[in-house]
């Protein structure tokens, strides 16, 4: 008898559930997109040469999570789209380590940028539903800033020490990416995307003849909203 009341209650369910899933699976043709969220980026290595005395050294630089804002502009052929990206991302520097004397600076208050443009391409998985997997990658340029940095020496306890000065670099930038496209009608969606960003090495050369040379990398969550028109 139970068994009976259960399967009738879950019937009406199991024609909605099908019917709302193929709903409002999105429209192909031209969007545009805005997107939110967080960066994190990887430790750094930082080479540094100094040229009175000649010398080299390197330092491990660690980050806090900053921003990552951007849009896009693109057209879905239908399995694949193909979008230009305008993005900002950046972090904090919390700490650097001279690998050379064993100094640690800590309380930093730097930070490292990038505002990139990418000529991203993506395949879409799509379901049939209004949930659409998809996976794909991007490359471009991006102006990778560093910004002044002083920091308190933590053996000594010295304070404001000058780490590195503000720079910055026109470098090759590359992502690869995935996420799931939920849509809300025919022509507005929401992206849940994750994206692993790097660069080419910087070179920051205001301090001539001293030269600061570091790879960005960072993971990057975010929330948008796609229009299609």
């Amino acid at each position: 008898m139970k068994l009976k009341y259960l399967l009738a209650l879950a019937t009406p369910f199991s024609l909605v559930l099908p019917t709302a899933a193929f709903a409002f699976p999105p429209a192909g043709g031209a969007y545009v997109s805005f997107f939110a969220g967080t960066s994190a980026p990887n430790d750094a290595t930082v080479s540094i040469t100094e040229f009175n005395p000649v010398a080299a050294k390197s330092a491990q630089v660690q980050f806090d999570p900053g921003e990552n804002i951007g849009g896009t502009l693109g057209y879905d052929f239908g399995t694949f789209r193909l979008e230009g990206e305008m993005s900002y991302k950046e972090g904090g520097i919390t700490s650097v380590t001279d690998s050379s004397y064993g100094t640690r600076y800590v309380n930093t208050d730097g930070r490292v940028g990038a505002f990139a443009m990418l000529i991203n391409g993506f395949y879409d998985l799509h379901t049939n539903s209004p949930i659409t997997p998809y996976l794909g990658g991007g490359l471009g340029f991006a102006n990778v800033s560093l910004g002044t940095t002083r920091g308190v020496d933590a053996t000594q306890g010295v304070i404001n020490n000058h780490i590195f000065s503000e720079d910055d670099d026109n470098v090759i930038a590359y992502q690869l990416g995935t996420g799931i496209e939920v849509a809300l009608n025919r022509l507005l969606s929401v992206d849940l995307g994750y994206r692993y960003f790097a660069t080419t090495r910087a070179s920051m050369r205001k301090d001539w003849p001293n030269s600061t040379e570091f790879r960005l990398a960072s993971h990057n969550a975010t929330v948008g909203l796609r229009l299609r028109f």
